[in-house]
């Protein structure tokens, strides 16, 4: 069993982390340790690598974005509800890949392997909400669908990011048709 204190300290080092990374991919550790209040030591116990804790970043953020589907899909008709989650996951993707210099190669095969099944399963529950009610096609697949929207991440961003639109066709070819 966690300590609480020990739970809130990884919270915060998580959190202190997620904003140093996403203002400077190369955050120091010392710089984390002091913005997240704690000292090296608890840090280094907690995340014994820089790698480490650039995983257990993008790992809180997956289960984070795969928490959401049954919020989304009590609020949102299920095509909405995906387009919504969607365009979450390729935010996160997008700061995993900015991301990548911190990573070696086996960490991004690690990260990819270990967030395939909650996304899959994220992806299935709004796939057969939407099977269910007729919004989406009943041959369509979740993993071909991320395959597909595997190109909303890795765009590169412009003034007019495309992702928006590209995401549109993707749901388009999602429908059914009368």
């Amino acid at each position: 069993m966690v300590r609480s204190d020990a739970r809130e300290n990884r919270a915060r080092i998580l959190a202190a982390a997620r904003e140093a990374f996403a203002e400077d991919g190369a955050a120091s550790m010392n710089q984390i340790a002091q913005r997240a209040g704690v000292g090296a030591g608890t840090l280094y116990r907690n995340f014994p690598t820089r790698e480490a804790l650039v995983l257990a970043v993008y790992q809180d953020e997956v289960a984070r974005i795969t928490a959401t589907v049954p919020d989304l899909l009590a609020r949102l008709a299920p095509r909405e509800a995906l387009r919504h989650w969607t365009t979450d996951l390729v935010a996160a993707m997008r700061k995993k890949h900015g991301l990548g210099d911190a990573l070696s190669a086996g960490a991004h095969q690690a990260a990819a392997e270990q967030s395939y099944g909650p996304v899959m399963a994220a992806l299935t529950q709004l796939f057969d909400a939407g099977k269910k009610d007729g919004s989406i096609r009943q041959d369509a697949e979740p993993a071909d669908f991320l395959q597909l929207t595997g190109a909303l991440w890795r765009a590169a961003t412009t003034p007019e990011d495309r992702a928006p639109h590209m995401l549109a066709l993707i749901l388009d070819g999602l429908a059914t048709h009368p």
